[in-house]
């Protein structure tokens, strides 16, 4: 049978699922829940069938997630037994950051022994990330302020104050949390901000030593970072089972019906986040000049990932190999995409602004306009150098409430569906890095964008079939 074909009989069979589910939720017509979970299933045939028709590891990543729901919601139990799946992906994962950002940076640091470009690509990128972090923190306090959606919220009965108190952060503890004191605890704890500052470091220290003496270590960091992308490669093929199983858990201990909960505050958070990509990022795109749809199809494959595993770390290295394919230069991602991951956090940002004022509005904490933004202010110190894992932002939630008096109990209203928000603010951190690294190119002139990527699909297509007549 011809794909085709295949594409076709697929594409019934989900409209026919799509169409039973619609009918006997608006009870037009009263389908048995047996006939429900068989067309759901029929439809996941189809999508499989899509699968095999695609031959691409995004598409089976998206197909993952849609089983791995249907698994978590028609046998939670053993939806919830697959956590293990998507933590072995996870630590897979994070063996792979440290080594990688340290061959990268120092090999694009110390191979090219242009120690200005270093510098200028550092306040380059500074600035554009407070720039954008610091417009997303003021979306994130409009959406909140317009919506409303933590006031007329009572505490529940018999909620403790049981979350781990979490001391306010000085300005002293930032500044010392960015510098490592032991490399190799810093990379246990996957302190991204401290394996780039060591990386840095070393790179410049590489870059001024003796030819003879820089070139092993040159030599040894291009090929090291040459095996962690193919490491990357080889751990991606276990990507869709990972993700379903991430899913899967997620809908098997909270259940779909979690997304009628707090539905306000989830769609404050999601229209507030599409407002900053259509508003902020995409304006940024267009003006810079991004190839916008070759951009979209380099992100896909890491931002479904970063949404179904809720961690930016864990779609950082197919980020940065999805960045070196369309034109950005290794050096550039080496020392943008890690360091973005630390101080460019778009979406964990924006969410921190929205969550601390909708703590204040649960519990009943009129604020003025002042005391928001010294709320803001501080979340711009206290949100640097976040690590990219699933629910780091809660810390600094705590970290926030403790340090403006505000009470715990709002907090575990939001524990309740952040494992939601964390899929949308996390996919955001990825593609506001992402943008980051094509910008800072572009700032520096050194964006190249492939010959093959840019010709249509047609030309490259017409070109093969006259080389395959020729001989």
């Amino acid at each position: 049978m011809k794909f085709s074909n295949l594409g076709i009989i697929a594409l019934i069979v989900i409209s026919f699922s799509a169409l039973l589910t619609f009918l006997d939720h608006y009870n037009l017509l009263n389908v048995p829940e047996l006939v429900l979970m068989f067309s759901r299933w029929l439809a996941i045939a189809g999508l499989f069938l899509y699968g095999f028709k695609k031959k691409s590891l995004t598409a089976w990543i998206l197909i993952s997630m849609v089983v791995g729901a249907e698994i978590g919601h028609d046998f939670p139990e053993a939806g919830i037994k697959l956590q293990v799946l998507s933590k072995v992906f996870l630590k897979m994962i994070k063996t792979i950051i440290a080594p990688l950002i340290f061959a990268t940076l120092v090999f694009g640091i110390a191979g090219h022994s242009d120690l200005k470009q270093v510098g200028r690509m550092g306040w380059k990128s500074i600035l554009y990330f407070e720039v954008v972090t610091t417009i997303a923190l003021f979306i994130g306090l409009a959406a909140i302020n317009i919506s409303q959606a933590g006031m007329g919220i009572s505490m529940p009965t018999g909620a403790q104050e049981e979350l781990e108190k979490v001391p306010p952060q000085t300005l002293n503890d930032i500044i010392l949390h960015v510098f490592p004191e032991n490399i190799a605890k810093s990379i246990a704890e996957g302190q991204v901000l401290q394996i780039v500052v060591f990386s840095i470091i070393f790179g410049i220290a590489l870059a001024m030593v003796r030819e003879d003496k820089r070139q092993p270590m040159l030599r040894a960091t291009e090929s090291l970072s040459e095996v962690m992308f193919k490491f990357t490669n080889i751990i991606m093929y276990f990507a869709p089972i990972g993700v379903g199983a991430a899913i899967a858990y997620t809908v098997g201990h909270m259940g779909l019906g979690i997304l009628v909960n707090l539905f306000q505050l989830l769609l404050t958070l999601y229209v507030a986040l599409l407002v900053f990509l259509l508003g902020i990022l995409l304006p940024i795109a267009l003006i810079v000049g991004v190839p916008i749809k070759k951009f979209l199809q380099a992100i896909a494959e890491p931002v479904s990932i970063a949404f179904a595993t809720t961690s930016s770390e864990a779609a950082l290295p197919r980020a940065m190999e999805a960045m070196e394919r369309i034109g950005v230069p290794r050096k550039i991602v080496a020392f943008v995409m890690p360091t973005g991951y630390s101080f460019n956090l778009d979406g964990t940002t924006l969410y921190l602004s929205l969550a601390a004022i909708f703590v204040a509005q649960a519990a009943g904490m009129p604020l003025t306009f002042g005391q928001q933004l010294l709320i803001v202010f501080t979340l711009m110190l206290t949100s640097k150098g976040v690590a990219g894992v699933p629910r780091a932002s809660l810390v600094i939630l705590l970290g926030t409430a403790a340090s403006f008096g505000m009470p715990v109990w709002p907090i575990f209203i939001i524990l309740g569906i952040d494992e939601l928000m964390d899929m949308a603010r996390t996919s955001v951190n990825v593609i506001g890095n992402c943008l980051a690294t094509v910008v800072i190119a572009k700032w520096e002139g050194e964006f190249n964008p492939p010959a093959e990527l840019s010709a249509p699909d047609e030309n490259r297509i017409h070109n093969l079939e006259d080389q395959a007549t020729k001989h």
